[in-house]
């Protein structure tokens, strides 16, 4: 893995805090309070981890103003010990990025548009139109589709592929075996069989997105499916035809979103959750694991649901009752008082 090297007062300057300490020490690594030794940086965001100041081997921690009065190594303060911890992680180890290339098994049609300052890796397919933005890098196995867009820096992975007529943010990257623009599951009956809703939308994925391996954004059915600006996606990730999620959303593995759903600014979605069709999620809304979303929700705000399965009738009838549960329980502590009483 490729690694870089900084001293303290210079992650300083990068994450916003203030040292106490030797600043000139040098980091080329990140390790766990337990584990940390000469170069390593860690960090303790919780007094619960406070026993480990005395002991530890690290070159420097990053702390809370409030624990910093505990720490016997160099310090590095912020407010937010976890977010500092994920931006020297970017510095110290970056993207792997080769040279600016194209791997003479790459096929590329004459018509595709490719800066020089691409790396474009081995057995790459990039079809007609297609433009290929500075900096971009694309994996062994990569397919670009016509007409599709790779803008500055985004960096796919092996095996990604991007469909027809979709774009690709700056600075987004896309893990292997995820595929980009490929029909929404969109059929229609016509008495006999089921008919095929030909997809004529595209996909547009903003800037600074990451989406996970082995998800799908699907095409729109009419419109085009949107990921706005700083969404993260987690692996197994699926966003039907239509969808458009919010800026920096943030979603874990096994999220399914049906078509033309609109989930709102950020959001966060647990694990396995999963969301209906044709409905709006508003802004700064949470949604724990495991549940399942069947209507809007137009307040922020935390949101669950997990219930066994059952019969769909019984299943239906214990829901209508389940959301009736706090007004039965206070009725039922009225009667008890009023029992007592008599």
């Amino acid at each position: 893995m490729q690694t870089k090297s900084y001293t303290l007062a210079k992650l300083a300057e990068k994450v916003g805090g203030r040292i106490v300490g030797n600043g000139d020490c040098v980091i080329s690594r990140v390790a766990s309070i337990e584990n940390a030794g000469p170069g390593a940086i860690c960090f303790i965001y919780s007094s619960k981890f406070s026993k480990f100041l005395e002991d530890t081997n690290a070159e420097a921690v990053i702390l809370t103003p409030e624990l910093a009065v505990d720490a016997k190594v160099p310090v590095l303060i912020v407010d937010k010990p976890r977010a500092a911890f994920a931006h020297i992680t970017a510095l110290l180890y970056p993207h792997y990025k080769p040279d600016a290339a194209i791997h003479p098994s790459a096929v590329i049609d004459a018509s595709a548009q490719i800066a020089d300052s691409a790396y474009i890796g081995a057995n790459v397919v990039i079809e007609a139109g297609a433009r290929i933005g500075e900096g971009v890098y694309l994996g062994p196995g990569c397919v670009i589709g016509r007409d599709s867009v790779c803008l500055a820096n985004a960096y796919l992975h092996a095996n990604v592929t991007v469909y027809y007529g979709c774009s690709i943010g700056m600075n987004t990257i896309i893990h292997s075996g995820t595929v980009i623009g490929a029909d929404g599951f969109g059929f229609e009956h016509d008495g006999k069989e089921w008919v095929k809703i030909h997809q004529v939308g595209g996909v547009r994925i903003g800037n600074n997105v990451e989406i996970g391996a082995c998800s799908t954004v699907d095409r729109g059915a009419v419109s085009d499916t949107i990921i706005e600006d700083g969404v993260k996606l987690d692996n197994h990730i699926q966003i039907a035809h239509g969808v458009k999620v919010g800026e920096n959303t943030i979603m874990s593995n096994g999220v399914g979103v049906a078509g033309s759903t609109t989930i709102g600014k950020n959001c966060m979605v647990g694990g396995m959750t999963g969301i209906r069709d044709n409905i709006e999620i508003t802004d700064n809304v949470m949604i724990t694991a495991m549940s399942l979303v069947s209507k809007s929700l137009t307040k922020p705000g935390s949101y669950s649901s997990n219930t066994p399965i059952d019969d769909t009738a019984t299943w239906r009838k214990n829901t209508a009752r389940f959301r009736q549960l706090d007004e039965i329980a206070r009725r039922v502590t009225q009667l008890e008082r009023m029992n007592k009483k008599d």
